[in-house]
């Protein structure tokens, strides 16, 4: 979503209070956990909304121009990678093992053996298209966002394919641009 993303360019307008409380309810609704520091990722006033392509619409804060969340056109929200670091408990996790943490930080799709082996967890369970904080075995932050192409039982059960379509990673057009210009 973010290989060649630079933050530049992008057509950008102000969120009228209307609109930033609907996206603390959506964030609020999308992850319950969240609920208690909604107020801290998005603030009270100067938030910003950009269009980094036709579909793809990131928020950001006026002010320090640090990204915060972004998603689709009429899909889910999901927090930057560094909002991540800082509430890592606020959207559902899954932990790849050691073998998939080089796949994943060039972007690649989760395969379901990567969270099913020995070394790989599945914190929460989740239904499918459901978005996921993506951490690695041994490493305490989040590596990854992404989303669920199967629920976390069929992960287990059928144990092929791609479990977990990537979003944002470490290392993509988004990490490398932690603020718009």
């Amino acid at each position: 979503m973010f290989r060649k993303f630079s933050g530049k360019d992008m057509q950008s307008t102000q969120l009228k209070t209307s609109a930033i409380r609907g996206l603390k309810a959506k964030l609020s609704t999308q992850f319950p956990g969240c609920e208690e520091y909604v107020e801290d990722i998005v603030p009270k006033k100067n938030m910003m909304q950009a269009k980094a392509t036709q579909h793809l619409l990131v928020y950001y804060e006026k002010e320090s121009k640090e990204i915060i969340l972004f998603g689709e056109k009429d899909g889910p929200l999901f927090p930057s990678l560094r909002v991540l670091h800082k509430y890592p408990d606020m959207m559902p996790k899954l932990r790849v093992d050691t073998g998939a943490i080089k796949f994943v930080l060039k972007g690649a799709d989760i395969m379901c053996p990567g969270l099913t082996s020995p070394g790989a967890t599945i914190h929460d369970e989740v239904d499918e298209d459901c978005p996921v904080a993506i951490f690695a075995e041994g490493m305490v932050n989040p590596i990854a966002v992404g989303v669920t192409k199967m629920s976390t039982q069929q992960i287990r059960e059928v144990n092929k394919d791609v479990g977990i379509e990537m979003c944002h990673f470490m290392g993509d057009g988004l990490w490398h641009t932690p603020s718009v210009e």
